[in-house]
């Protein structure tokens, strides 16, 4: 697996919380060891880490564009979390040719499924209680014999 890139920070070495002021006294430093005329470093270590160096201190030293760059260490941040818990999730396992599907889980009903049912079977009730009322009111027979049936 290839490690990621130094973020700003790092490569500053400070934390993400650094004042203006520590982000310029952490430049200057960093500077003065890799810039190319000052450096013991062959030229071709020097100039580009000399060259991250600065763009790391252009973003960071920008109010906007340092708050822009944290968004993305945030979003990066979270998406390599969630992609740690995807790896770790344990996968189901394997069902053997003759092993039976998986056993269902009986649990309590929650309060507010409680609820539901009352206030289901309340509706029931009174949908039928107000049917017979209205054929009562009607004056609608309750039961009648079929057509086909012959008189008694």
């Amino acid at each position: 697996m290839a490690s990621q890139p130094p973020t700003h920070y790092e490569l500053l070495q400070l934390p993400q919380g650094a004042t203006p002021q520590e982000l310029r006294q952490a430049f200057r430093q960093l500077s003065k060891r890799f810039h190319p005329d000052t450096t013991s470093l062959p030229a071709g270590e020097a100039e580009p880490a000399f060259q991250r160096l600065q763009q790391a201190y252009a973003v960071l030293s920008d109010p906007e564009a340092r708050r822009r760059y944290d968004s993305e260490l945030r979003l990066l941040k979270l998406a390599a979390t969630a992609a740690a818990l995807a790896a770790a999730a344990v996968p189901p396992a394997p069902l053997s040719p003759g092993a039976a599907g998986p056993t269902s889980v009986r649990r309590a009903l929650s309060g507010g499924e409680w609820l539901s049912l009352l206030l289901l079977g309340l509706a029931l009730v009174f949908s039928l209680v107000l049917a017979v009322g209205l054929a009562l009111v009607r004056g609608a027979s309750f039961s009648t014999w079929p057509s086909w049936w012959p008189p008694s």
